[in-house]
Formats: structure tokens, sequence, C-alpha cells
């Protein structure tokens, strides 16, 4: 199975975004997938469900960091570079803007994930968005 393929699957299956992004790498790093999705499970709907910055973008910095190590000054300028990537095709790395018209919900019981919930949310495709530009730095 390829990083987007996972990813899909992983958002499909129930797992929030940044979950997917991370759960998609991390055998790629000797990482369990059981702790891959703890790790970034506090991070989805925008940190939280508070919509800040979205899932898919804290994942991302997440697998960067896997990627290029402890050194911030190594690792920051790749995430920089992400969002710069991801706000060029989104405008935006905002939870609650790239979600706009989209009712927020509260507390932490997940919605049920109906093929309503994602007909409303580009939540899968910024998923995918994010492992392609994951992809292409990490080449």
């Amino acid at each position: 199975m390829t990083h987007l393929e996972k990813a899909e699957a992983a958002f499909m299956s129930g797992l929030n975004c940044s979950q997917a992004v991370v759960v998609a790498f991390a055998e790629d790093f000797g990482m369990d997938e059981s702790l891959a999705k703890k790790v970034s499970c506090g991070l989805g709907g925008g940190v939280g469900r508070e919509r800040e910055v979205c899932g898919t973008v804290t994942g991302a910095a997440q697998v960067l960091g896997l990627k290029y190590g402890e050194d911030k000054a190594v690792v920051y300028p790749h995430v920089q570079e992400f969002i710069r990537r991801f706000k060029e095709e989104c405008g935006s790395i905002v939870c609650r803007e790239l979600l706009a018209g989209v009712k927020v919900t509260t507390g932490g019981a997940p919605e049920p994930r109906t093929e309503e919930y994602y007909k409303k949310r580009p939540c899968v495709e910024l998923v995918k968005l994010s492992v392609r530009i994951l992809e292409e730095l990490m080449k």
C-alpha cells in the first residue's frame, strides 16, 4: 500500500486527519501504528477540535520531525516549505478557514462518519494533499 492509500484508508476508517497522515508514514520510521495514533490523536480537528492549525499540517510536521531529526535548524525549513506549498494549494493552514461553512461540534465525541460527513468536508482531500507534499519533500 502506498502512503496515499494508507492515509486515505486510515481517515476513512475513522482516524482523524492528523492520525491519518502520521500513520501513513509510521512504518517508514519503525514506529508502531498504535503509537503513531496516540501521538497524533490530539491534533485532529485543528488541534483538539479547536479549528486552529489543520491536523494534516500538524501531522506533516510530526512526520518531518521523524525524517529530519531533533535539530530545529534542520527540521523547521522543511516544515516551512511544507506550509508554503500547502497554503499555495489551499490558501490557509487554519482548519476553521478550510472548513468554512461546516458546523463545529464540541466535546470529545466524534461525529459519526456517514456519507454526509464526508460530503461536507474536504478533509480526506487535505489528507491526500499533505501526503503528496510530504512525499515530494522527502525524496
